[in-house]
């Protein structure tokens, strides 16, 4: 791989690329880091690139990788803040809906790694289940009931914070 493939490879993919490493390192700064490393990583290695029959499945694989190693060796947890920016006209809607993606943020980031992963690489990355597949390494199956689990407790995680909310307020 010549260095203007390389470049129109990665460049196509950074966007992509970042977000997972920010969903993943919750930092701007560290996914920038990761961006950085990977970018080198793949450099020293882009005689070998041209073997790489899906470039954008093993260039997310080693985003993940990279960023997994990177939380296990800094064991950063920086939180993730909202984005506020909604057209809804209505302040109080906006709040609600912002508190609601720092909840479930949050319930996410409390999922099995796995589940997490791939969560994030579906509903954020809107990657399909082959492409998730592929870069966790499991089947598409074992990808469809992981990502099923994953949906299914962050439902059953709101349903109980609902119910305890209805509760104090008919005790209120």
């Amino acid at each position: 791989m010549d260095s203007s493939q390389f470049k129109l490879q990665i460049l196509t993919l950074s966007d992509k690329l970042y977000r997972l490493a920010k969903s993943i390192l919750r930092n701007e700064d560290d996914a920038r880091d990761a961006m950085q490393e990977l970018n080198l990583k793949l450099w020293e290695k882009r005689d070998q690139l041209d073997e790489v029959e899906n470039f954008q499945g093993f260039a997310i694989r080693s985003m993940r990788n990279l960023c997994i190693d990177s939380i296990r060796i800094t064991k950063d947890k920086t939180e993730i803040t909202p984005d506020l920016m909604y057209d809804e006209p209505n302040p109080h809607l906006q709040i609600e809906r912002a508190d609601m993606v720092v909840r479930i943020k949050n319930m996410i980031d409390r999922l099995p790694e796995l589940q997490r992963t791939i969560i994030r690489l579906r509903d954020v990355e809107g990657m399909e289940i082959n492409e998730i597949a592929y870069i966790t390494n499991l089947t598409a199956n074992a990808v469809t009931v992981n990502l099923s689990r994953a949906r299914q407790k962050i439902r059953e995680q709101i349903l109980n914070e609902n119910k305890r909310v209805e509760e104090k307020i008919w005790k209120a």
